[in-house]
């Protein structure tokens, strides 16, 4: 007869990620952080036999969904990268940069819910239960069924939900609740992934929808271990420049609703507002068109968003010229600016560039990169773009300008907003009321339109522009 040998196994544990390995390594493999694995100690392999089931298996058709059905939270753009709303028993982690106006924008959406009749739960460990009050009346949050708790220990933030029974919980932030069944500083990785877990399994259990705020690291990633992204059902990443009112809100993941959607907002000095049209944020406000100039559409997520990219460009005496971006891949208009040198024929390599978008938006798709070519031809040459011109397409190195995603939706959004000609890549099949289509197969194609050669209208809704060879 065969013995049964106990093995016992080193556990190595990053202290950055909480990824657990059986050898020590120098670089984790899964954050790629030096020096972080640090032992555990040995463990012996146990036997796992069957135990009690909470509910029987049944088939899935039987399964009732009322369960995971969203329950709006009065603010529509939070609605929409929710999916919908707050399902309840989900868990929502809200992450973001200090000062973003995360914890502005949950005590907005906890108050627009209480005034539903639903009773919501703030649990801040930040502040103190005054200053969010201050915050709450100036911009108008207050409600009879939103309560307020300041705590840090996890036993007491459990104890107010006992005693409030909140169909919706916020805790502002996961970071600084502690708990005294496992060791570490607050904010440490053990910390953080047991107060994670706790709450987690309240939720489940008692059906409340909560949403925890997280911090993230100088590199812009979620601070705390790779399980806390794992332990929740939905990631909300709160983006915003300091010196720009704009605020995006982007899905990472989500289980009840589509993981690639984006919410618009507006910082003001009565909180965040939600904009459901902000277009218009993204364009210059002068009448008459100027020289490096060009109007593009940005997909964020599933929204289109017409934006305006401005280029300058001016001779210097300098060995090297300068190149300075905002908003766009230095990288992918280093690239531009070489395909319009050698095949759009603009001599721009001994010249200062400036690129910049309008209204703070970052852009980093392909499809800008004509608007880019563009604008920075047309400054180039002194020459603007027609005002109600679009321009959308990929720039290869070899000068041809490639479909990109999502066609009809940027030229319907474009049409909305009155723009009545599109620079679009050859080959596009798509008809848009009101609009006409001006098909480029490449740079130099493109680079007529600056002649204004197509400013007189044509009875076709296609024009095709070809260079001459």
């Amino acid at each position: 007869m065969g013995k049964t040998v106990s093995r016992e196994r080193a556990a190595f544990r990053c202290h950055e990620c909480g990824l657990e390995v059986a050898k020590w390594v120098g670089r984790c493999p899964e954050c790629q952080a030096w020096g972080t694995i640090s032992e555990l100690g040995t463990r012996s392999g146990v036997s796992v036999v069957a135990g009690p089931v909470s509910a029987p298996a049944r088939p899935i058709a039987e399964v009732p969904a009322d369960g995971a059905a969203h329950r709006p939270t009065g603010i529509d753009e939070l609605d929409r990268v929710l999916g919908g709303g707050l399902v309840p028993g989900s868990v929502v982690l809200l992450a973001g940069e200090p000062g973003v106006g995360k914890s502005t924008l949950l005590i907005s959406a906890a108050a627009r819910i209480a005034e539903s009749g639903r009773r919501c739960l703030v649990v801040t460990g930040e502040e103190s239960a005054a200053q969010v009050r201050l915050r709450a009346g100036r911009i108008n949050a207050l409600a009879d069924e939103l309560y307020l708790a300041a705590e840090t220990d996890l036993t007491a933030v459990l104890g107010h939900v006992d005693a409030v029974a909140p169909e919706v919980l916020v805790v502002d932030s996961v970071q600084t609740i502690t708990t005294a069944s496992v060791d570490g500083t607050s904010g440490g990785v053990a910390q953080v992934r047991e107060v994670a877990a706790v709450l987690t399994r309240v939720a489940k259990e008692r059906g409340i929808a909560t949403v925890v705020v997280g911090h993230v690291t100088k590199e812009g990633s979620i601070a705390g271990p790779r399980v806390l992204e794992h332990l929740v059902d939905v990631v909300l990443h709160f983006e915003g420049d300091r010196h720009s009112r704009l605020r995006l809100v982007r899905t990472v993941k989500n289980r009840y609703g589509p993981a690639d959607e984006v919410g618009c907002f507006d910082l003001t000095d009565a909180g965040i507002v939600g904009l459901p049209d902000p277009s218009g944020l993204f364009l210059s406000r002068l009448s008459d068109p100027v020289p490096g100039t060009c109007v593009t559409v940005a997909m964020e997520g599933r929204r289109a968003l017409v934006t305006e990219v401005q280029a300058l460009v001016t001779p210097t005496q300098a060995p090297v010229p300068r190149r300075a971006t905002s908003g766009l891949d230095a990288a992918r208009v280093a690239m531009v600016l070489a395909v319009v040198e050698r095949h759009g024929k603009q001599r721009v390599g001994s010249m200062e560039i400036y690129a910049s978008t309008v209204g703070g938006v970052r852009l980093i798709e392909p499809a800008a990169d004509l608007a880019v070519a563009l604008a920075v031809a047309g400054a180039a040459t002194n020459k603007p773009l027609p005002g109600d011109l679009v321009a959308i397409g990929e720039v290869s190195l070899s000068g041809e300008i490639r479909p990109v995603g999502a066609i009809a939706a940027r030229l319907q959004e474009a049409a909305r907003l009155g723009f009545r000609r599109a620079l679009v890549p050859a080959g596009t099949s798509v008809s848009i009321e009101g609009m006409r289509l001006i098909d480029v197969a490449d740079l130099r194609a493109a680079m007529l339109v600056l002649n204004d050669s197509v400013s007189t209208p044509r009875p076709s809704n296609v024009v095709r522009l070809e260079a001459v060879r």
